[in-house]
């Protein structure tokens, strides 16, 4: 799983399995990143938040940075209950922040063609 300094959030796609949350290259399918809900987990629920990657297992909320997968924070959100869980958010996959990640990944295209002319 190497690090590419020049992947954006647009280039990933998040799965959870069981206990674990994925990030995958859009691209190549290529593993990017996985991270383990560190509590018991029946059912894992993911929601990319703009530059938030939120995830819901029995009763926990994380948060964690879509492009790396390191925890950013928790709560355990005490006595509110387990379940499978619901997640949504203005910044969840709307209009806008899909705009904002094409927009992103226009720009990083632009870049990376601009390297590879300036290379040759």
């Amino acid at each position: 799983m190497a690090a590419n300094p020049a992947r954006t959030i647009a280039d990933l796609v998040f799965s959870s399995f069981g206990k674990r949350v994925v990030a995958l290259d859009r691209y190549t399918g290529e593993l990017v990143w996985q991270w383990t809900v560190p509590t018991a987990a029946a059912y894992v629920a993911v929601l990319l938040d703009g530059d938030r990657l939120i995830v819901s297992a029995q009763g926990y909320m994380y948060c964690l940075d879509p492009l790396f997968g390191q925890e950013v924070w928790n709560n355990p959100l005490e006595g509110l209950g387990v379940g499978i869980p619901c997640l949504a958010s203005v910044n969840g996959n709307t209009g806008a922040s899909t705009a904002m990640m094409s927009a992103a990944a226009a720009a990083a295209h632009q870049q990376q063609a601009a390297a590879a002319a300036a290379a040759t």
